[in-house]
């Protein structure tokens, strides 16, 4: 058995060789890219042969976010939009308790399907509601903003 396993990140931190190396590839991409436009890289393949490879801005972006988050030595875990997610899954992606999100669920803020007694939670529609709620959020605290700032005047 080699003494690398091949795995990835989830349920571990990046080592310090994975960082660097990640740092290392952060800033080759970086150095080529302009925003808004592919990304072209030149690399050697297993024979040693050069090619040319093309990153459109969004794989550019989701790649140098991926890289930051290893380069940082920070954990993080990649969700597809199709994924089904048990509850408590949801509800760690939320960062609220598993009984709480359940009454989020109950109430129709999120769609769910049962299976057997299980509920799970489209990964899509997790994310559609903590966009919602985040919106909902912002626009609270803007308003909260003005409404503080008008009241400074006011005492002035």
């Amino acid at each position: 058995m080699s003494a690398l396993k091949m795995d990835d990140f989830g349920g571990r931190l990046p080592t310090q060789v994975e960082s660097a190396t990640a740092d290392q590839l952060r800033q080759i991409i970086a150095s080529q890219s302009k925003d808004g436009e592919a990304t072209n890289l030149t690399v050697a393949n297993a024979e040693g042969k050069s090619e040319t490879i093309t990153l459109s801005p969004a794989l550019t972006t989701s790649l140098m976010q991926l890289l930051r988050l290893v380069s940082g030595r920070q954990g993080f875990q990649m969700v597809p939009l199709s994924a089904d997610l048990t509850t408590q899954q949801a509800a760690d992606l939320l960062n609220v308790s598993r009984p709480y999100l359940i009454s989020l669920l109950e109430r129709g803020e999120i769609k769910f399907i049962k299976v057997g007694r299980h509920r799970r939670v489209k990964a899509e529609d997790l994310f559609a509601y903590k966009a919602k709620r985040d919106d909902e959020r912002e626009n609270a605290l803007t308003d909260l903003a003005a409404l503080d700032s008008e009241f400074i005047l006011e005492e002035e």
